[in-house]
């Protein structure tokens, strides 16, 4: 009780929340990691960040940090437990038009960053579902991917300069908007990812891209997986790079689509069993839109295509967004369900999802697999209701796709974190000598292990 009031004292009492003000707090987007936490901290500045640390430091009080809440891994599940929350500190600092650089706090909403960039004829592009809610400092903490890694990276390649809070409240500047900057180690690198455990990351200088003139949306029906990467491979040849996103849903990812969301409607006349969603944007007069159709009529002669619709209009182009972006909704509607998220090889999707499919069919016969790619970069959403809700399976099934990824090149985690979920996975997976410097890296940064404790890396045993 005397440290929560000391906690308090530095937040003011009306933003050192208990009990039912805790709610909101109270468990993550999949509902899978449930726990209210003992108090919510919400600090209004770096200062407050610090002097919240230096405390929890001497008295050896864990602390959890917390932005938009919209993981999928159990990052942020803290029973009765400290957690820090971001969301008072939520200044755009400033939009460097010349520089195309904006300053920010952590706890800026995604969207409201988009939608301050786009006041000024440019674009933050980094862009997922969750953008409403999820906040900078969480998508920087879990390197954040999403729809437009394709053209412009995923968070990591979009951070010029951060400041952190480390777990003695000591405040690491690294606030520089210098694209080189060869001065030692990459410290900058080594807390995007981190998910909380080296740090907790207060402000950044992001990235800006010109925003785009035209946009050329479809959606394309392809006789196979392989055939859909030779569509990409040609588009990006003849727009000079200019494929912003290239998303996979198979046919039963649509038919789900079609049964649980209201509004929606078929991509095609007909169905067929590989649909993709392709974007092209350019910032010149270009003219993607024949670029895209040009590309597409050669492929459909060669019957590799077997049907396309490209957006007429903003609202046509919405409605193909809004069926990607459903795919959370759609994924975690359904108990029991395992849910991964892994990286391949472009060549090796196909094999992949052929392989995978194959396995777990071998293990549990009436197991529905579900999944979604982001095909461009390879990130596969495989997801697998099993059929009876059991840990054994469950861990079965997990370790199957583990071992799938593992043989064809690919990672088990690729943008959604490590968090709880994936902990097993990490033992068994992660290179040893990795793991031995991230656990050496993490007892230098915060040797009293305080600092979102037992996320991202597995104890040692």
């Amino acid at each position: 009780m005397a440290l929560l009031q000391d906690f308090a004292a530095i937040v003011g009492a009306k933003n050192a929340l208990t009990g039912t003000d805790t709610a909101r707090w109270s468990q993550d987007w999949t509902g899978k990691y449930c726990a209210e936490p003992g108090v919510v901290l919400r600090p209004a500045s770096t200062q407050e960040v610090s002097q919240i640390m230096v405390l929890a430091n001497a008295n050896r009080q864990s602390i959890t940090p917390v932005s938009g809440n919209t993981g999928l891994v159990g990052g942020t599940y803290a029973p009765r437990g400290v957690m820090v929350s971001l969301d008072r500190m939520n200044t755009i600092h400033e939009i460097n038009v010349t520089a195309r650089t904006a300053t920010v706090d952590a706890g800026v909403i995604l969207s409201s960053l988009h939608n301050a960039a786009d006041e000024q004829d440019l674009i933050f592009p980094l862009t997922f579902g969750a953008r409403g809610s999820a906040m900078i400092g969480g998508v920087m903490a879990t390197n954040a991917g999403g729809s437009n890694v394709l053209r412009y990276g995923n968070t990591r390649d979009l951070i010029l300069g951060l400041e952190a809070v480390l777990a003695d409240g000591r405040v690491v500047n690294l606030m520089s908007a210098l694209h080189k900057d060869n001065s030692g180690l990459n410290l900058r690198q080594l807390l995007i990812g981190s998910e909380g455990t080296l740090g907790i990351i207060t402000k950044a200088v992001v990235k800006l891209a010109p925003k785009p003139r035209t946009y050329a949306t479809a959606m394309v029906a392809v006789k196979t997986l392989d055939d859909a990467l030779v569509l990409l491979n040609r588009l990006r040849d003849a727009t000079g790079g200019a494929v912003e996103a290239f998303e996979y849903m198979p046919k039963h990812y649509i038919d789900v689509h079609l049964g649980r969301i209201a509004a929606a409607r078929p991509p095609f006349s007909r169905s067929f069993n590989h649909n993709i969603m392709v974007e092209v944007a350019t910032t010149t007069n270009q003219d993607i839109v024949s670029s895209l159709e040009n590309t597409m009529a050669e492929m459909m002669d060669q019957g590799t295509i077997l049907d396309a619709v490209i957006a007429k209009n903003e609202s046509e182009r919405q409605q193909m967004w809004e069926r990607r972006e459903a795919a959370a909704e759609l994924t975690f509607w359904r108990k029991p369900m395992v849910d991964t998220d892994v990286a391949l090889p472009l060549d090796e999707i196909s094999t992949f999802l052929e392989q995978a499919n194959k396995r777990i069919a071998e293990l549990d016969a009436a197991a529905d697999p579900f999944y979604i790619a982001h095909l461009g970069d390879g990130n596969v959403h495989y997801g697998v209701y099993p059929s009876r809700d059991d840990a054994d399976l469950k861990e079965q099934i997990v370790e199957t796709v583990e071992d799938v990824v593992e043989a064809l090149g690919g990672s088990f985690s690729a943008e959604h974190g490590v968090g709880l979920s994936k902990l097993n996975t990490m033992r068994r997976r992660k290179d040893p000598v990795a793991l031995d410097m991230m656990r050496k890296i993490k007892g230098l940064l915060d040797p009293k292990g305080i600092l979102n404790p037992g996320k991202l890396i597995p104890d040692q045993g």
